[in-house]
């Protein structure tokens, strides 16, 4: 199990990644970040977290980097953070209304090449989170996700 600890050292990472070449880099105030992590997740313990290298559809105005959390209790997070910008949605593994699994290939334009990607859309009300998955590494975090949810909202009946 993870805690708010670990998970604020798993975003501290990964923001120092989050730069893209023409990018700046994110100024991100790191103490605050820490203590947002803490108050948003407290004590709870976390299963299973996922970071998206890239921002999904959707996200753009939203920040520069973002991630999905599972607690122990099926508790999801989803957490967005910017330069002056943090936010999260918490919703329950049981609210979800769609679980969407996509396993395709998208075009590269800039490699001029086609590239597989697998995505995971959790679907409650009109809000759309999404893990998504752009390489062999990120693809076993989506599927560990995709276990877990899918073995919650729909477990097999032996009878």
């Amino acid at each position: 199990m993870l805690t708010a600890q670990d998970v604020f050292e798993h975003l501290r990472n990964a923001a120092v990644q989050a730069t893209g070449p023409d990018e700046r880099a994110l100024q991100i105030d790191y103490p605050a970040l820490e203590q947002r992590i803490r108050s948003a997740l407290g004590q709870r313990a976390i299963s299973l977290i996922h970071i998206n290298q890239f921002l999904p559809e959707g996200y753009e105005d939203q920040g520069r980097l973002n991630c999905l959390v599972l607690t122990r209790g099926h508790v999801l997070f989803d957490i967005v953070i910017g330069d002056q910008y943090f936010r999260y949605d918490i919703f329950s593994v049981q609210d979800l209304d769609k679980i969407q699994i996509i396993d395709a290939v998208w075009e590269n334009r800039e490699k001029r090449q086609e590239e597989p990607f697998l995505s995971l859309r959790l679907m409650h009300g009109d809000e759309a989170h999404i893990l998504l998955a752009l390489d062999d590494e990120q693809r076993k975090s989506v599927l560990a996700f995709i276990e877990a949810v899918s073995m919650y909202r729909h477990p097999e009946r032996t009878t």
